[in-house]
């Protein structure tokens, strides 16, 4: 658990309090002086040694290391790659679907999602979206009755970006490899807020991103691939940091690395990388289980005062964050609205969404359900009952 002091301290390293309640971790992790110093140190490099590449790609080698530790996983299973779409279509790129060909997800994706793998159709592939249930929810169930023996991958997201429905992974996955299928995990909306142990998942690729929980920058991402895998598929999206040997500068041969790597393409994206390891490492010295349980206490209380003032929420009653989305009749005018009371938060259609971290405190809960009341023009009533879940 986290102490009021931890909590203190740890919420003082990022300006944006000093001015506002930031309920947007969902879109934009908030700015920390760490990640600010990580940022500084690699500039301070460049300024002064020039071009100290043999150092900047020993940080590039420590993230992933890093990022294996939080993974639970090998060093050796884990690419870094520009964004998730980037290693999503990496993947896609390895199937030629001339065996089994179908692609089984759920209508929660992130759209990234749906647009890589539809298009995979000139490619051969057929791709099917599993319709949710009473709309904010999408079962398990749903995707054990329609996975078969034609269907080779399955994407899915963890926690859904519209409305915060988290998916049972362990079930889904079990249904996907009992028909020989591989499970895809996109886990940008909940990396950062919980531990996270890719083998106990079941999951045969795991990808994010750091922009948001993970508290980075936007342009650098992640991709888990099961070891026995790696030898098994060869992407045809490439590049020289895709080789055994890139600094052997070889045009004319062609040699996938061994590890996970071989899913990464062009250089990496070095100030991402120092800025990455500083995010990472300040939300670990916090601990992630303190962070998960810190943030589900601030989402039961937001879900409960929601409930005493009638607001229709699309989440899941029973969730645990750190996303949660109020149904509103004009989402953005509500967000515009909040921003002038200093409260940050953000829309998806006819949703408000609201996200934890672990640098909010149970007195954002309170000042946000206060400017809700303030502002009940705004939202869908539920009269005394949660509405859509």
């Amino acid at each position: 658990m986290i102490s009021e002091k931890e909590l203190t301290g740890f919420r003082n390293r990022f300006p944006v309090f000093r001015n506002s309640i930031y309920l947007n971790s969902c879109s934009q992790g908030a700015l920390s002086d760490a990640v600010e110093q990580g940022l500084a140190e690699m500039m301070e490099m460049w300024r002064e040694k020039g071009s100290p590449w043999d150092l900047w790609v020993e940080q590039y080698e420590v993230l992933r290391g890093e990022l294996g530790q939080f993974l639970n996983c090998e060093a050796d299973e884990v690419a870094i790659v520009p964004s998730v779409s980037a290693g999503v279509s990496s993947v896609a790129s390895a199937f030629d679907f001339r065996g089994r060909s179908t692609v089984i997800m759920g209508e929660f994706e992130f759209p990234t999602m749906g647009h890589i793998w539809m298009a995979q159709r000139q490619r051969g592939a057929k791709v099917e979206f599993l319709s949710a249930k009473g709309l904010e929810e999408l079962p398990a169930e749903a995707y054990e009755r329609r996975i078969d023996k034609d269907t080779v991958i399955v994407p899915v997201t963890g926690v859904c970006f519209k409305n915060g429905f988290r998916s049972d992974i362990s079930r889904i996955a079990a249904a996907a490899h009992a028909q020989g299928a591989y499970v895809l995990l996109d886990d940008y909306q909940d990396c950062g807020t919980r531990p996270r142990n890719v083998k106990d998942l079941g999951v045969d690729f795991y990808t994010a991103g750091t922009l948001k929980y993970l508290l980075g920058a936007s342009g650098l991402a992640f991709l888990y691939v099961r070891k026995p895998l790696i030898s098994q598929l060869q992407p045809t999206i490439s590049g020289w940091f895709a080789q055994e040997h890139p600094f052997d500068f070889a045009t004319q041969r062609f040699e996938p690395a061994a590890s996970a790597r071989r899913f990464e393409s062009g250089t990496p994206p070095i100030p991402n990388v120092y800025m990455a390891l500083a995010g990472l490492r300040l939300l670990r010295d916090l601990g992630f289980d303190n962070i998960a349980a810190h943030v589900a206490r601030l989402t039961s209380a937001l879900l409960k005062g929601a409930q005493e003032l009638e607001i229709a929420f699309k989440t899941p009653p029973h969730s645990v964050g750190p996303l949660v989305v109020l149904q509103s009749t004009d989402a953005q005018g509500l967000v515009e609205t909040l921003a002038h009371a200093g409260i940050v938060c953000s829309s998806r259609h006819d949703g408000l969404r609201v996200s934890f971290h672990a640098y909010n405190t149970m007195e954002d809960v309170t000042q946000l359900l206060e400017a809700l009341k303030r502002n009940l023009a705004f939202m869908v009533r539920s009269h005394g009952v949660a509405a859509n879940v």
